[in-house]
């Protein structure tokens, strides 16, 4: 049986979605309370410090959130944002977040990073903020995702690239205007004017 605070925690942990021990702080709970409830099984620890209710219905992307909670100032890129807008075909075993090159790289075992090091203008344009399991993720739009694969077309595939701007084109998830501004904010534009130009 949860005592009354077990309770409270439980519920926090529903509304909240994945819970680090820190986030309890806010709500004048002992920390401790996370550990007890995982080892009651009313908790799972899904990493070290994060903590998700058994019974949660869990989205496709939990992972996402999972990710935002463990490196808050990270956003997600690449192929993890072209898998959340749904454009191409990629189907990444990692998740994919772009932080600052003099960032930390993060300590987490799961869910499976990819680290990718943006600088500038690069990290900071082009973010959105979506709500996923109770969790705020940051997730870069279509356009500056596209922009962001030919960047990084070394790692990812010129490939994966050309599919994600023919298809974020004709499912209508951005513009060539957008397409074009994120092309200078990464400064690709050469690399992209042919296959932008091709795309009718």
């Amino acid at each position: 049986m949860a005592s009354q605070t077990e309770q409270r925690v439980l519920k926090i942990a529903k509304s909240a979605g994945p819970i680090r021990p820190r986030d309890l702080d806010r709500y004048g709970i002992a920390r401790k309370y996370l550990n007890l409830l995982f080892h009651k099984g009313l908790l799972n620890r899904v990493d070290r410090g994060l903590y998700a209710c058994p019974d949660a219905d869990v989205s496709a992307h939990v992972g996402l959130a999972q990710v935002a909670k463990r490196v808050p100032g990270g956003v997600i890129c690449l192929l993890s944002a072209l898998q959340f807008h749904e454009i191409g075909t990629q189907s990444p075993h990692e998740i994919w977040v772009a932080i600052d090159p003099k960032a930390r790289r993060p300590r987490v075992s799961y869910p499976p990073l990819r680290i990718a090091r943006f600088s500038g203008e690069a990290l900071a344009k082009g973010i959105e903020q979506h709500r996923i399991e109770g969790v705020r993720v940051k997730i870069y739009n279509p356009a500056k995702t596209v922009a962001d694969c030919f960047k990084f077309r070394n790692k990812i595939g010129l490939d994966v690239a050309i599919e994600a701007l023919r298809d974020c084109l004709r499912s209508k998830k951005c513009t060539r205007a957008q397409l074009w501004q994120y092309a200078e904010i990464c400064r690709v534009t050469k690399v992209m004017r042919p296959y932008l130009e091709a795309v009718s």
